[in-house]
């Protein structure tokens, strides 16, 4: 277990440690207890079904839903709804390679975890700790996108809606090969010596590429072109990467990002399906906003569209933002308010079982 003051309370406020016992893993690992970190906001009513669950993304917590997303005001507002954040398996805040207490496990040999991994995990913990069996809508972004489309695959008598923003149902081969040059960042890094090592320190220049990748693909063309790093209050690009993307990811662990990293690059709800994404989608009853990102890299508009084509009585609704990808930092104006109106009108739709 390594020391890290990027995980700790001070930085990610209000949450709590919930275990949720022994987890045997889709690929034949197994977690012997795990621990998830959860943020919830509002009041479970008595009905039980007015619950919404936030999956988190690559690299993020809960801490940025509580900042940018969740409150009175918008649509995930606390009192109307209950709300839960579950930290994905690997985040740094659930059990992760440089957190784990347990001796069968180290942050070098940590077991592979899929997004089915975290979608059972979270399932278990909705029904045993809050005894909730209903979900009034899941909503997550990128990787929180990859678990919304496998909870509303796997569970679908329980999603009543599904919003997956700027992420797919199967990750695209482009996708796969761009998160390993990600990976590939970390393991150049001389102090990396195959996840051995005492600090995040050791190979911090690994991180500070990794950061430059996502300058490259996560922010878009046009967010360099219009030089919107100006508008966050930098006087050069060179600054916005030395004072916003650097520090960013030189905080956190490398073994955490590449345990993300692993199960991103292979999203598939087609598994469930002996690989036919059409039968795997057709399976959706939640009703369903597909939120693509119009200047994404990631998961651009096109694939997103294909998918919605799948999902029954589905709707694509774009969020434009030249930001791009990590539009989702809701560093623009403009990109919570679409945000908020979509789910908004989603959660005002009504659904029958």
């Amino acid at each position: 277990m390594i020391e890290n003051p990027f995980y700790t309370d001070a930085v990610h406020q209000d949450f709590e440690l919930i275990s949720i016992g022994r987890l045997e893993l889709e690929d034949g690992g197994v977690i012997p207890d795990l621990t998830l970190a959860v943020r919830t906001w509002g009041t479970l009513n008595e009905a039980k079904d007015n619950t919404i669950l936030i999956p988190t993304w690559y690299s993020g917590t809960h801490q940025i839903w509580a900042d940018a997303y969740v409150g009175e005001g918008h649509a995930l507002d606390p009192s109307r709804y209950f709300i839960v954040c579950v930290n994905q398996i690997g985040n740094g805040l659930s059990t992760s390679p440089h957190n784990t207490t347990d001796e069968s496990i180290s942050m070098s040999r940590f077991p592979q975890v899929r997004i089915g991994d975290d979608v059972v995990a979270q399932e278990i913990l909705l029904r045993e700790h809050f005894g909730v069996e209903t979900l009034a809508l899941v909503v997550g972004g990128s990787m929180g996108a990859q678990q919304t489309y496998e909870w509303a695959v796997r569970f679908p008598h329980m999603v009543q809606r599904a919003a997956p923003i700027a992420g797919t149902a199967k990750n695209t081969p482009h996708d796969f090969l761009f998160t390993e040059t990600l990976n590939e960042q970390i393991w150049s890094d001389p102090g990396w010596n195959g996840g051995e090592y005492t600090s995040n320190t050791e190979v911090v220049d690994g991180l500070r590429r990794h950061a430059h990748l996502w300058a490259t693909m996560g922010f878009s063309t046009e967010f360099w072109k219009q030089e919107k790093w100006a508008a966050l209050g930098f006087d050069s690009k060179e600054a916005f990467l030395e004072g916003f993307l650097e520090p960013y990811f030189t905080a956190m662990d490398p073994n955490d990002l590449l345990a993300m990293a692993w199960k991103w690059q292979r999203g598939d709800v087609s598994r469930h399906t002996d690989g036919d994404l059409a039968a795997a989608l057709g399976r959706i009853t939640a009703k369903m906003f597909v939120m693509p990102i119009s200047e994404d890299m990631f998961f651009p508009v096109r694939d997103c569209a294909a998918e919605q084509a799948l999902v029954p009585g589905s709707e694509l609704r774009v969020i434009e933002d030249v930001h791009g990808h990590l539009g989702l930092f809701a560093v623009d104006p403009g990109f919570v308010p679409q945000v908020d109106a979509a789910l908004a009108e989603l959660l005002d739709t009504r659904v029958s079982r």
